[in-house]
């Protein structure tokens, strides 16, 4: 690859082709996916109506450009505010630049307050993207470090932890919006409890700050509802999406409700590619999947078993920390870095990840099925074994 430039650390295997759960290698070997494109192919590979609907949208228009309508981001937008509750819809190509939109929101939003430098709370071990302002957002010193000055403007809390919430309540007039993730995915699979995002919604009603989740990982269903922050009854003022919303083709959006809607104008913000007919016929279609598929509660009943078949499995395993998770969105939490064992699945035939150093990831496909759900456990559990030495 002596002309790509060095920014991954790659795997050696490369894929030819996909169907369903499944990849396949240049030697025609078959790899069981349960990380799809780290939450992106929510309707797996090559799905036979996404397949369709994508070519013959291909053969009618891919893109046009924002300065005219849309009529398939018109829809899209349409069936997002209805799933959601929410007002508007910004596109855009993935989940750093929703991020950014939802940034620049914040701020707009507090200039407009006649705050002169608004900031925002963010959390520990979260990850919202790597432009400046979202890398300045991330609470990971790992994927910062180089890239100083970091953008000012955000003030750091720890993890689920309300107390936090209130100090900063009560001595920094500056802030206008809280930014978390429901799920911290990169962070671990780390899990918001429900009182929490209930108790922080209310501060942010309290203090007229806007609360801005970031569903890019844990949406779209993933999780067994739409969007995470369902789970705790509560209503951002924004959300912003990606990965999974297009099943591999590129899409973001960031999403306002309430004080957050109306703040952009014309000329505020933008994106050539951003919601072009191709992205959002994908989304459309993963939606209409979704739904008429049972694919939401069906990722409750296949991440329910998974976790319990690697608890039966694992179960008094030296080593092993924690098994958690939120339908299909799982980590394995071990007692040391693990890294190693990314390989050691592709050599059995497993696509895994491991994220915080020491967290296993699981993010399979909302179309897993309940044998590929067993097969994962077969084939996960003795490797997670022998590299504990169990």
């Amino acid at each position: 690859m002596p002309h790509l430039m060095n920014t991954y650390k790659r795997q050696s295997v490369a894929f030819t082709h996909g169907e369903g759960s499944h990849l396949y290698d240049e030697q025609g070997r078959r790899y069981l996916d349960a990380l799809a494109g780290i939450a992106v192919n929510t309707l797996g590979h090559a799905h036979p109506k996404l397949v369709r609907v994508l070519g013959e949208q291909a053969g009618r228009l891919i893109h046009t450009s924002n300065i005219y309508r849309v009529r398939e981001q018109e829809a899209l937008s349409d069936r997002l505010a209805a799933l959601s509750g929410m007002d508007e819809v910004f596109f855009c190509n993935s989940g750093c630049e929703a991020n950014e939109a939802a940034i620049k929101l914040a701020r707009m939003y507090g200039h407009q307050k006649d705050i002169d430098q608004p900031a925002i709370v963010v959390m520990e071990h979260a990850f919202h993207g790597r432009t400046l302002a979202t890398l300045s957002a991330t609470g990971n010193r790992k994927v910062q470090a180089g890239f100083e000055p970091l953008v000012s403007g955000f003030v750091r809390v720890p993890f689920d932890d309300l107390e936090a919430i209130e100090h900063v309540a009560a001595n920094n007039p500056n802030v206008v919006a809280v930014l978390f993730e429901p799920i911290q995915g990169e962070g671990g699979i780390n899990l918001a409890h429900n009182d929490y995002m209930q108790a922080l919604r209310r501060i942010c009603d309290e203090r007229d700050w806007l609360f801005m989740v970031d569903e890019v990982q844990c949406g779209v269903g993933r999780t067994g509802a739409w969007f995470a922050y369902q789970h705790a009854a509560v209503h951002p003022d924004v959300m912003t999406l990606a990965k999974g919303l297009g099943s591999g083709v590129p899409i973001g959006a960031c999403l306002a409700a309430g004080p957050a809607a109306g703040v952009f104008k014309p000329g505020n913000h933008g994106s050539t590619f951003g919601g072009n007919p191709f992205a959002c016929v994908a989304a459309l279609t993963t939606l209409d999947v979704i739904e008429q598929d049972g694919l939401m509660q069906r990722a409750v009943q296949l991440g329910d078993a998974i976790r319990a078949g690697l608890r039966a499995a694992l179960d008094g395993v030296a080593g092993v920390v924690d098994i958690r998770g939120q339908g299909l969105m799982i980590g394995i939490q071990l007692d040391r870095a693990c890294g190693e064992l990314v390989g050691q699945a592709i050599e059995a035939g497993l696509l895994i990840s491991v994220t915080a150093d020491s967290v296993i990831r699981l993010l399979p496909p909302l179309t897993f099925s309940d044998a590929e759900a067993r097969m994962l456990v077969d084939q996960l559990a003795p490797l997670v074994r022998k590299f504990l030495g169990a």
